[in-house]
């Protein structure tokens, strides 16, 4: 039993201490270590796992809340990326609040047909502007950023208690992925690139991954094969989907909206 036991639901109870103590013994360990990325990025996780407990603690209006947020954030830094207009933006935007509004007071309207309006939605400002030349693009691009962005972190609220499990899972992952990288990452078959599309993302970091990801999750006591494979490919190939994007814009960050992580989008993509 933990000392949250009796003032936390269970997978908070479990993610709490996980969280503080992984933190700390990482903290401590900067302290010997002269790398102002890492510093930074540890100060970044420490941010993320405040706000993350802070809301998901509260369990689905909370969810709502911190998937509407990152949806927002996201949507501006995916508009500007893949040059959407303006028009297009307020489709994503008012999808990023309202889907998980939906999903956490009436879950019930999210069905097929509700897919259809997203779809008519996505098309309508091209057809209202009646543009002949770039329509189709935007409403392509549109479409895909609902289902990456709006459609996809609304799942966090449909997940109920074991959202918690899967974003410490997905942090967990991005660590092993890094120590992976550098550890294994090297030389021979584990150093080999993932991907053209991501040159530094090796087979050693999917290792990493894989390890650390699978021992969160045992952690959370949330570990399943499936679960296990879900967070993993997510996590792996959101980064790539990423990385195709950002090299098609010509840059190398989404955003500065979290120091390290090189924006929200990034650090959103794998929970989809």
């Amino acid at each position: 039993m933990t000392p949250f036991a009796d003032v936390l639901p269970p997978e908070m109870a479990r993610a709490v201490p996980l969280l503080a103590g992984t933190l700390t013994v990482s903290g401590l360990a900067l302290l010997f270590v002269r790398n102002v990325e890492l510093r930074r990025r540890w100060r970044t996780w420490c941010v993320t796992a405040l706000i993350v407990c802070g809301t998901l603690g509260f369990g689905a209006p909370g969810a709502a809340l911190f998937a509407a947020g990152l949806a927002v954030v996201g949507s501006v830094e995916y508009v500007r990326l893949v040059g959407l207009r303006r028009a297009d933006g307020a489709v994503l935007l008012s999808a990023g609040v309202l889907l998980p509004l939906i999903a956490w007071l009436r879950p019930g309207l999210l069905t097929l047909p509700a897919a259809g309006v997203l779809l008519c939605a996505a098309a309508l400002p091209p057809l209202v502007g009646q543009d002949v030349v770039h329509g189709a693009g935007r409403a392509a691009r549109t479409t895909f950023g609902l289902i990456w962005l709006p459609v996809a972190l609304t799942g966090l609220v449909s997940l109920g208690d074991l959202a918690i499990a899967i974003c410490v899972s997905v942090a967990f992952a991005d660590v092993g992925g890094w120590c992976g990288g550098r550890a294994l990452g090297r030389s021979g078959p584990l150093g080999r690139p993932l991907s053209a599309l991501s040159p530094a993302k090796t087979w050693g970091g999917v290792v990493g991954s894989a390890a650390l990801s699978g021992v969160a999750l045992w952690a959370m006591d949330a570990w399943t094969p499936l679960r296990w494979l879900a967070v993993l490919c997510g996590c792996a190939l959101g980064d790539l989907l990423e990385s195709m994007i950002k090299r098609n814009a010509g840059v190398k960050d989404a955003g500065r909206w979290l120091p390290g992580f090189g924006g929200c989008w990034t650090a959103s993509t794998p929970f989809s």
